[in-house]
């Protein structure tokens, strides 16, 4: 079975592939530290026993309310799940299906350069159509990944 793993990882799109996806896991993953500190500092929480930390009963309940900003922040985050969830499976049997390395890299720096653009768009916020361009261009490259897949692995 170790043999099977160092196979995989003589796999030079494989490689790129796990270096990428780390990539916007991690950036993914970032979106979660800064939706909780807008939460905390403009004091937005949803769950009673977070703003039961600022205080009790009564004065708790104002606590617990939306925040345009928090809100921001977590959609987002959503459309990182909406996006890069897609991309970590489509991606991964891409990389599997024997592409040329300058190819696969191609497609992992755009993906992850698109992703990294429109958090920065959403977060900043960058005006339009910044963040809709970065959401296409990541969207689209998802999307050629799949059809050479599919050219290559064709099996009905």
């Amino acid at each position: 079975e170790m043999a099977k793993l160092t196979q995989l990882l003589d796999n030079e799109a494989f490689r790129a592939y796990a270096t990428y996806a780390t990539i916007v896991l991690l950036k993914m993953m970032l979106m979660s530290l800064i939706t909780a500190y807008f939460r905390v500092t403009r004091k937005a929480f949803v769950n009673p026993e977070d703003a039961a930390s600022l205080g009790k009963g009564e004065s708790a309940k104002k606590y617990l309310r939306t925040d345009q900003d928090v809100e921001r922040v977590r959609r987002g985050h959503l459309n990182d799940l909406e996006n890069i969830v897609p991309f970590l499976g489509i991606g991964l049997l891409y990389a599997l299906s024997g592409p040329d390395l300058s190819t696969a890299l191609m497609h992992f720096r755009i993906f992850a350069g698109a992703r990294i653009l429109h958090t920065f768009a959403y977060l900043i916020p960058l005006p339009q159509p910044s963040r809709g361009l970065s959401w296409a261009i990541g969207y689209a490259v998802t999307v050629s990944m799949a059809y050479k897949v599919l050219k290559t692995a064709w099996y009905l």
